[in-house]
């Protein structure tokens, strides 16, 4: 099996970033006119920033206002509009969502593809795939494009204004990354391309890991009182780019398979990706039998930044055994990546290890308050 590393072509981060936006387009030959797919709160705060920084370097764009889920529907809907505005670039700002949605224009149109997240809220900016959920925000698969973008530019001046729930998800994400990566390299498990891992996308991952232990807190303290720092730029790197690249070419596992099963349940809707996968690296990690330390290392630093380590803080509080089962059971669908564990995983197992990390998340909460 070939080793396979991929990567966007061109990575940019830093404060004010997005008023090099035309600049870094034009540094990479990308051609006009642009359709900038954005949610409302991005467009709020950077229509004025795209008519400068666009119009000095002689690009003519529109903007398509997201709709709010990366629906199949959604996906059509925007290219009808970048058939009618005749784009050569497709730009997509905002959240993880409106990203996905601008991933999946640009591959279907054979466009080149930019990045511009206002939110380090999920390792998905980097990576060449979207997920496509139904009209009512239920897991429906998960597209795998040709290529990476071909520019990510974050702007962490746009960061520092974010939620901090938003950071926290992000962060969460990031938090599977090593754990997910390892599990697939020792299994020699073919990553998210198609090949097998390299060295690099492992030392990446596990970097990523090291990042969030050192300076989650850190930056977590930056947000809050909207300031970029040297901690926040690190974890909104380790969010966007180590983790990105960490999954993409090293492979996913249980983690991220739970947080689909789990968006089976309509209950979890109000939480978000990161939320849902934090949850799903205790679930994980307990299924893998990992040791004591490495589970309270996890639970030690998923209180300390707000992260949930129970069911109740993901909205499955009062769970049934009807809903158990039925997250246990779309966990462990043919073709998902809870399969890339060096055992056979059936949804019983599931859900014995869900129980077992809500019971351990409690645990750890009465004897170890934040």
């Amino acid at each position: 099996m070939l080793s396979v590393f991929c990567s966007p072509s061109r990575y940019t981060q830093g404060k004010d970033a997005t008023q090099y936006l035309g600049q870094e387009m034009a540094i990479l030959g990308l051609a006009g006119p642009a359709l900038i797919v954005a949610g409302r709160s991005a467009i709020a705060l950077l229509s004025e920033t795209w008519a400068r920084t666009l119009s000095e370097a002689g690009y003519a764009y529109q903007i398509a206002r997201f709709g709010g889920e990366c629906s199949i529907a959604e996906i059509e809907r925007l290219k009808a509009e970048a058939h009618q505005q005749q784009a050569r670039v497709i730009v997509g700002a905002g959240g993880g969502k409106a990203l996905d949605a601008a991933r999946a224009v640009a591959s279907d149109m054979k466009l080149p593809v930019v990045n511009c997240p206002t939110v380090a809220s999920s390792d998905a900016p980097c990576s060449a795939l979207s997920i496509v959920y139904t009209d009512e925000g239920v897991f429906q698969e998960c597209r795998i494009f040709r290529k990476n973008p071909d520019l990510v530019l974050v702007d962490t001046q746009l960061i520092a204004r974010s939620p901090a729930r938003l950071l926290v998800s992000g962060m969460g994400d990031a938090l599977a990354t090593w754990f997910e990566a390892k599990t697939c390299v020792e299994g020699c498990v073919r990553n998210v391309r198609g090949g097998a891992s390299t060295r690099s996308a492992l030392a990446l991952a596990q970097l990523c890991y090291r990042t969030l232990l050192e300076d989650g807190a850190d930056a977590l303290a930056a947000i809050h009182v909207q300031s970029v720092t040297p901690s926040l730029e690190r974890i909104v790197e380790a969010n966007t780019l180590l983790s990105g690249l960490g999954f993409e070419s090293s492979g996913l596992a249980a983690a991220h398979a739970v947080h689909n099963g789990l968006t089976a349940a309509p209950e979890t809707r109000a939480y978000l990706h990161g939320e849902k996968v934090a949850f799903g690296l205790l679930v994980q990690l307990i299924l893998e039998g990992q040791p004591h330390s490495v589970l309270e290392e996890v639970l030690r630093f998923s209180t300390s930044i707000g992260l949930p380590v129970t069911l109740s803080e993901i909205g499955l509080g009062q769970m049934t055994a009807e809903v158990l089962d039925r997250i246990a059971v779309r966990s462990t669908v043919k073709e998902e990546t809870i399969h890339n564990e060096p055992f056979e995983v059936y949804p019983e197992m599931v859900a014995d290890a869900i129980r077992t990390a809500d019971a351990l998340g409690r645990r750890w909460q009465s004897t170890c308050p934040r």
